[in-house]
């Protein structure tokens, strides 16, 4: 009778979350009673909630050993998974689903192979769960991310379409479902579903910092007459979104009285020397002085100009940015002296997210070895150690480490013949400038290059490779290698 109301004190505390005081007397009950399968899986699950997966295994293990009840074996099951051990989790829910096939533990089991990369299995794990629960949201995200992870775009859309039937206001699947339509180019219900993207509620809050009874008292354009107005747009998430958006500048400008734009620091030389009239804030000005009828975060601009599906593709056959003279004479004359076919690449972006993008600067050693090539390293920041790699083996020139912003960058490019990058934000700028440029892009790629990889829609000047496997950059280079030696023979 003792031990009973001890243990229903414990579980008062394990259900307070008063854990220090369930662990402590889960342990007190077992000295008299080590063969209580039932506290021990209740001690596991305490082990488990503050992460002590060690002593958690154990006690789990001691639970079933007592009394092989499914109920522990799921609590098993589930460690496992959470501590990423797949493989046996995987076990364990096969097994789980051929007796107790809940919703709960088909989607477990569909969770563990997606963690594994059993992608097939994923899927039909995930189905099944549906089977049992119709409704199950994380079910149809989870096969969405993993129809995209496929590059299948359309069941991708579909699959969210289903997640926000069951969760209308569920902002996560309604940007998702946004990029998967905009990588099939359905740019209209695209663009409308991208606005619940979380970058454009932080440039917001940015600006209401910065601007706080401006913001609050002038309106987010949505489409309004912009003739004698001001109006001003502001920067939101990476370089190379700010600069292929960069193109719809031109007619923006033309529509208002002033236009006022705030870029990211690194762009705003760049763009200062190709304003199309606008004025370009390096600086922020201080509230008092500065003036606008509307505002537009930078990454709704098409939206609002109405722009859908192919129209999103503004063209301009000379580029729309233009490198400073005087940068490219100065690039010129102290590392294009040479009359050698002139490459710059580039291996490296962003690595704090889209790792899949990152390639290797070994990758490019046997393009080195190409005759008639001279190459140029336009790395920097993060990757740019990896340089050292080069400059006591190969005679390649270091021209990352020189520029100090993006007009740099650019009077640089203007003296290449080519560009072989990664995904990343010279991309963008050598598509910008209409520089010839070779883009290599992973397996699973951004939604901006679209389903169609045998053309650029963005930039005429831009070619795609793609991963024909996810990790395996061999065969791009061998592909890269292969046309690049076919254009230096044409010269």
């Amino acid at each position: 009778m003792q031990q009973s109301e001890n243990f229903k004190q414990a579980f008062m505390y394990h259900q307070n979350g008063e854990l220090t005081k369930a662990r402590d007397l889960y342990l007190e009950i077992l000295k008299d009673e080590s063969d209580n399968d039932e506290v021990w899986n209740y001690l596991g699950l305490v082990y488990f909630q503050v992460n002590d997966y060690v002593e958690s295994e154990v006690c789990f293990k001691k639970a079933l050993e007592l009394n092989p009840r499914f109920y522990y074996l799921e609590n098993l099951a589930r460690l496992y998974l959470t501590k990423g051990e797949f493989k046996i989790a995987i076990s364990l829910y096969e097994d789980l689903v051929k007796y107790v096939a809940t919703y709960e533990n088909w989607f477990n089991l569909a969770v563990a192979y997606k963690e594994n990369h059993n992608w097939q299995d994923a899927k039909k794990a995930y189905y099944k769960a549906l089977e049992i629960n119709p409704n199950g949201y994380e079910a149809y995200f989870n096969l969405a991310y993993l129809a995209l992870n496929d590059n299948s775009a359309y069941e991708a859309t579909k699959c969210y379409k289903k997640a926000l039937e069951i969760k209308p206001d569920d902002w996560e699947s309604m940007y998702f479902l946004s990029l998967a339509q905009m990588q099939t180019k359905n740019y209209k219900e695209g663009l409308e579903n991208f606005e619940a993207r979380l970058c454009k509620q932080s440039a917001i809050v940015s600006q209401e910092k910065i601007y706080p009874n401006l913001m609050k008292s002038k309106p987010e354009w949505k489409g309004e007459d912009l003739t004698g107005k001001t109006l001003f747009t502001y920067y939101e998430a990476g370089y190379g979104d700010i600069l292929m958006f960069y193109r719809y500048i031109p007619v923006l400008a033309s529509m208002c009285k002033k236009l006022i734009i705030k870029p990211q620091r690194e762009l705003a030389s760049l763009f200062r020397e190709n304003s199309y009239g606008a004025e370009i804030l390096e600086i922020f000005d201080f509230e008092s002085i500065m003036d606008f009828d509307y505002h537009i975060p930078f990454l709704s601009i098409p939206k609002v100009l109405g722009y859908e599906n192919e129209k999103m593709f503004i063209h301009h056959d000379d580029g729309y940015i233009k490198a400073n003279p005087a940068k490219i004479n100065y690039y010129k004359e102290r590392y294009f002296t040479n009359d050698k076919f002139k490459i710059g690449i580039k291996w490296q972006g962003n690595a704090h997210y889209d790792k899949e993008r990152v390639l290797q600067v070994e990758d490019f050693f046997k393009l080195f070895e190409i005759e008639g090539t001279q190459f140029y390293s336009c790395q920097t920041f993060d990757g740019s150690e990896e340089f050292v790699k080069i400059k006591d083996k190969y005679d390649v020139i270091d021209l990352g480490s020189t520029f100090s912003n993006f007009s740099d960058t650019a009077g640089a490019l203007q003296n290449l013949d080519l560009i072989i990058s990664n995904d990343t934000s010279l991309v963008h700028l050598a598509g910008a400038m209409c520089k010839p440029c070779w883009v290599l892009l992973p397996h699973v790629y951004n939604w901006r290059w679209h389903e169609d990889l045998s053309k650029c829609d963005w930039y005429d000047s831009v070619k795609i490779f793609r991963q024909s496997a996810v990790g395996d950059w061999s065969d791009v280079f061998a592909q890269v290698e292969k046309e690049l030696r076919e254009l230096l023979n044409d010269r």
